[in-house]
């Protein structure tokens, strides 16, 4: 048991160095790879889909827990996400590119933001 624990705050320090350093190199972005491992740790995600609302009950569904607003609305609702600043935002969309440019808008008004590369398209290949 202690073990696991072990593994998990290791692999923990790990992401969230990565994550640093992507955001210090200008790549803001995580794999679905390392999306998992945060969500399989105890640390709590916040995770944006920024999809429209009917994509999310599509084949694709979408990951529990997530917020939802739609790329195209984000710009004037960035004060529903105030709360969040200081904390890391993984974004998520149907493929990587809704999601690319919406991280744009947030690192550019002061949030920590991740594009979560390949998307939910990426996500459920992995099985999930």
């Amino acid at each position: 048991m202690k073990t696991k624990y072990i593994i998990i705050l290791i692999s923990s320090i790990f992401l969230i160095s990565a994550s640093v350093f992507s955001q210090s190199s200008g790549k803001a972005e995580i794999t679905v790879t390392e999306l998992l491992e945060l969500i399989n740790s105890d640390t709590k995600q916040i995770i944006l889909d920024v999809r429209n609302p009917d994509e999310l009950v599509g084949e694709l569904g979408h990951i529990n827990g997530v917020i939802n607003i739609p790329v195209h609305e984000l710009e004037n609702r960035l004060s529903e996400l105030n709360k969040y600043k200081g904390k890391e935002l993984l974004i998520i969309c149907r493929s990587g590119n809704r999601s690319r440019y919406a991280t744009a808008i947030l690192n550019k008004n002061g949030f920590i933001a991740f594009n979560v590369v390949g998307g939910m398209r990426a996500y459920r290949k992995i099985g999930k």
